[in-house]
Formats: C-alpha cells, structure tokens, sequence
C-alpha cells in the first residue's frame, strides 16, 4: 500500500500542524476587547475571546492555564500575541508557548491601558502575521497527524453508520502511526466496563474506572442521578436513541475493533506515550469537548453527526460527516461527508472509512472544512467550579 500523505506545515518543536493561524490570545475575559481591536487592525489574524479567568484557583486555574498554553503551542498556530490586566499571569502563558520554541510575546494592561496596549500588541502582530505568510507545507506522512474525534447530536444513524465510519478510519490510520484521542467521560455511562475492556493494559484500565468512577460520583454526590434531557438529549431521543446506554454504544463505535487506547489523560493534557490511541476525561459538550482536544495538540477533529451539529473551532478543523438522509439534505452545508449510502447498502464500511481519509488528508493539505468556510469558530473552556 501506497503510503498515505498530506502537505502541512513544520513547526519549531517538529509538530506538524495543518492550518497557519496567528492568534491574539487573551488571559481573561477583561483583555477580550483589546485582543478584537488588535485582529481588528491586523488582517490575517484571529482573536480567541472567552469568559474566564479572574479569581480563579486550585485545579481549575490548572485547567485555565493548561488550555491557554496548549491553545497557543498547537501545531496549528504559527504565533502567539497574548494579552491580559496583569503581567504575571500573562507572562506564564507566554512562558508556557515559548516551550514550542515558536514566536510568542505577552503585552499587560494594567499601567498601560487599552488604546497604549493594542497599539503596541498591533505592531507585534503585524510582523508575526508578515513572518508567518512566508511558511510553506511540505509533504508530511500519516505517522505524524494527530487526529481527535467525538460525536454530536446522535441518533440511530450514528450508532449504525457514521461512527462506525470514524472507527473504520481510526483502525487504517493508528496502523500507518497516527495519534487518536476520544473522551466524552459521560456519554460513555452504560458502556464504561465495555470500554474499560479496551485498554492496552491492566494499568490503563483502571486509570480508566477510576475517571469513570470520579464522574459518577459528582453525579451521585450532587443528587442528579436522573439526567433526563442532558444524557440523551432531546435531540437524541427524536433521533431514536430513549437511553443513555444506547447512545453510549454508538459513541464507542469510532473507536474500531482492532484498536486498544493506551493511556486515560486529563482534560487538554498533551499525549506523552507516543503514537496510537487516547482517551481524554472530557465533558460530551461540543465546543468544550474540542476545545480540549485542540489544547492538547491534535490538529483535525472528526464529528460525526446524526440530528445535525454545527460545531467548529478556532483552531482545530471539524469535520463533518452523516449517515441520516434528513440532514444531508436540510443541513447540507454543514456537512463534510455523506455516508447515509450505508444505510441504503450503496456504501460500506471500508468504502466510507476510505472516504473519510481522503476527507481527513484533503483538510490536512489545506481544503476548508464547512465549519470554517461558515465562520464557526467555538472557543468553550470547561470551568470545574466557582471562582474565588
């Protein structure tokens, strides 16, 4: 067999990304405005607004920075300009991206201002946008693609077709040396021990009980053993999905038959065991779910999708695909790949698990994914508990 390639861009550290950004990356929610006014004055870059980070502590401001810091260190971010109130809580972001060895610098706005601040950040980004315009791809191999996946707005179709898809995908490409990563800590619920089964070794399964079981207890402990209408969703039980365990089931397909995951890593935690499969603690949340994955340095996401799911990233491109005719049709624009031919015998597994490829190395080379031709660009971090 021919081996699989894409073109992508060459970092610092070696990484390989597949997209270019340079980003105006704030720390908190009140260096928001200064990060827009500067993408604003300097076209080719992208501002990342998002609601935290004051009066944070303890593992969530570990988890604040871990995101901030993987955001901007992902292959697919060529520079970095970081803004907050203070300088140092800015510089440990800057320091955390510097460890890339890609450009990064940090601008406070305390004793500075806004209009003083965006001026000098503008100048920055200006030639990180110049300098980044001059990076060219060069040819890449599969061994080098870091690829996550989660579902979205299941239904029958899911279980049935799309997920499968992504599994079919997930055991041709872990094969050739790619770097996977699945989570979804909740929708797993009723499948965990059948999960738990497909851990490389006995180490890892029990990592993976023990991430399972610290969710359920937040369940039990908070009393909200009964998730109607969150664990499935309204949308999944129009979709034909009446349990948690049903939907659990179909979400485990994209992760193949022959494939084992080899470690269990905390949200946006960057993968440290080499090439295969992960499972990351994340919440089911779409744009949460990502997010993380984006900040633990995967570079193209796969989402399939039943009733029909919106979603995109700033930084990690989304991939559509889906099996149910309905929303090929009525969200057609949306969609990146259509496998509903599985359910109408017109298509099989291998067949959709190859197109899905040449949909994955397409994007990867440099093809927009429907969600970025549409401008979505779905920054959620995931808040473990009250600020300070």
């Amino acid at each position: 067999m021919t081996k699989r390639s894409f073109l992508g861009y060459r970092r610092e550290n070696g990484r390989v990304g597949v997209r270019n950004h340079v980003i105006i990356l704030p720390l908190d929610d009140i260096s928001n405005a200064a990060c827009e006014a500067v993408a604003n004055n300097i076209k080719g870059t992208m501002a990342i607004p998002h609601p935290y980070g004051r009066l944070q502590f303890g593992a969530d401001l570990d988890l604040h920075f871990r995101t901030l810091i993987g955001t901007g260190s992902n292959p697919n971010v060529a520079s970095v300009v970081v803004i907050g109130i203070e300088p140092g809580w800015t510089q440990r972001v800057v320091d955390g991206i510097a460890k890339t060895g890609k450009p990064v610098e940090g601008f406070a706005i305390e004793q500075h201002g806004d209009i003083n601040t965006i001026a000098r950040a503008s100048w920055t980004a200006k030639k990180f946008v110049q300098d980044a315009s001059m990076k060219q791809r060069e040819e890449c191999g599969i061994d080098e693609l870091w690829i996550s996946t989660k579902c979205g707005e299941s239904d029958t179709t899911s279980g049935l077709a799309s997920c499968p898809t992504v599994g079919n995908l997930m055991d041709k490409l872990i094969a050739e040396g790619a770097t996977m990563c699945f989570g979804e800590t909740s929708e797993i619920t009723g499948a965990e021990m059948v999960c738990a089964e497909r851990a490389a070794d006995e180490a890892t399964k029990q990592k993976f009980l023990d991430t399972w079981g610290s969710y359920n207890d937040f369940i039990n402990r908070h009393k909200t053993n009964d998730l109607s209408e969150s664990q499935p969703t309204k949308g999944n039980i129009e979709g034909g999905l009446s349990t948690i365990e049903e939907k659990a089931f179909g979400n485990l397909a994209k992760i193949g038959h022959k494939t084992s995951y080899i470690d269990v890593l905390e949200p946006a935690e960057e993968p440290s065991k080499g090439p295969g499969l992960y499972f990351m603690d994340t919440s089911s949340a779409a744009a949460e779910c990502v997010t993380l994955m984006a900040a633990a340095g995967y570079v193209v996401h796969l989402f399939p999708t039943g009733q029909g799911n919106i979603i995109g990233n700033p930084i990690e491109p989304v991939i559509k695909l889906s099996a149910n005719p309905r929303t090929v049709r009525t969200m057609s624009e949306h969609v990146d790949l259509d496998v509903s031919g599985i359910l109408r015998r017109e298509m099989d597994f291998d067949q959709a698990g190859d197109a899905l490829i040449d949909s994955v190395l397409e994007t990867s080379s440099g093809r927009l994914t429907a969600a970025e031709a549409l401008g979505h660009r779905e920054f959620v971090l995931t808040k473990l508990y009250r600020s300070a």
